[in-house]
C-alpha cells in the first residue's frame, strides 16, 4: 500500500506533499485542543500495536499479501484527529528508519492513509456505531479504508503516466478488495478485544487503566516479534503491480 520514491511524477509528489503539511498541522492542532493529557499512552500503545500489525504480511492469493494498514481502529479507538497524528506518525517512521515507502512520496501515503483513509474508516463508525449495526460499522470502516486508500494510491500512478492495461487493473482491484474484507474482519476482531479490555475512547480515563495498556503493549510486542516470523515474504498488492508492469526497478528512485 505504501508507494515508493521513483513512481510518482514530481507534480504530482510535490502536490501531495504540499497539501499534506498543513492538512496534518490542522488536524494536529485539533487533536490536542481535544485530548487529555492522560490519553497520551494509549496514543503510544495503538500506535505500536499498528505499527507491528503492518509489519506481518498475510497471503491474499497468487502470489501476493497484504497485511493490517489500521486506519480505522485507530479513527475508532482514539477519535480520528488522533487516529491522523498517530498514522502520520507510523508513516514517516516506516518512511524514513525502514525505507518502507517513499520519503519524497510521503504526503502521497499520508494523504491515502492517515487523512483520507482514516476518514473513510471513521464515517460507517460514526454514522452507524452507536447501535444494533456497531459490528457491521466497524468492518465498513476497516474494508472502506483500505479500498479508498488503494484507489487513490492508484490514481496518483495513472497521474505520473504510469499505464496500466484493463485486465491487470481489475486483477489488481480484486486483489484490493480481498484485502479490504480481510482488514474489515480484522478490524472488528481487534476492537472487540479492546472493548473487552476496556482500551478504547469511549472508556474511563486511561491513566486509570495502566495494566490493560501493557496488555496491548505486550501485544504489540509478541505481534512483532513472533507474527513477523511467519509472515508472507510475497510482495503486497501494489508492490506486485509494479512487478508486473517491469516497474520494479523504477520504485525506490533505483
Amino acid at each position: 500500500m505504501h508507494i515508493p520514491d521513483g513512481m510518482l511524477a514530481t507534480p504530482v509528489w510535490l502536490a501531495l506533499d504540499a497539501a499534506a503539511l498543513p492538512a496534518v498541522a490542522w488536524v494536529a492542532r485539533r487533536a490536542q485542543r481535544e485530548g487529555e493529557e492522560a490519553r497520551a499512552p494509549l496514543l503510544g500503545v495503538m500506535g505500536a500495536f499498528v505499527f507491528a500489525a503492518q509489519m506481518v504480511n498475510f497471503p491474499v492469493g497468487a502470489g501476493t499479501s497484504g497485511h493490517l494498514v489500521g486506519s480505522a481502529l485507530l479513527a475508532i479507538t482514539l477519535g480520528p484527529a488522533a487516529a491522523v497524528v498517530v498514522m502520520t506518525a507510523i508513516l514517516a517512521i516506516q518512511a524514513l528508519v525502514f525505507q518502507d515507502g517513499g520519503v519524497l512520496a510521503l504526503g502521497a501515503n499520508v494523504t491515502n492513509m492517515a487523512l483520507v483513509g482514516v476518514l473513510a474508516g471513521y464515517l460507517p463508525y460514526y454514522w452507524w456505531g452507536g447501535g444494533r449495526w456497531r459490528r457491521a460499522a466497524i468492518f465498513l470502516g476497516g474494508f472502506f479504508s483500505v479500498l479508498v486508500a488503494a484507489v487513490l494510491a492508484v490514481a496518483e500512478l495513472r497521474l505520473s503516466g504510469v499505464r496500466i492495461p484493463g485486465a491487470i487493473w481489475w486483477i489488481t482491484l480484486g486483489f484490493f478488495a480481498i484485502t479490504a474484507v480481510l482488514e474489515g474482519a480484522i478490524t472488528v476482531a481487534v476492537a472487540g478485544g479492546l472493548e473487552a479490555l476496556g482500551v478504547g475512547r469511549v472508556r474511563e480515563p486511561v491513566a486509570a487503566r495502566p495494566r490493560r495498556l501493557l496488555v496491548v503493549a505486550v501485544a504489540a510486542a509478541l505481534l512483532a516479534a513472533v507474527g513477523a516470523l511467519a509472515a508472507s515474504t510475497h510482495p503486497d498488492v501494489l508492490e506486485k503491480l509494479i512487478e508486473s508492469l517491469g516497474l520494479a526497478a523504477r520504485a525506490g528512485g533505483r
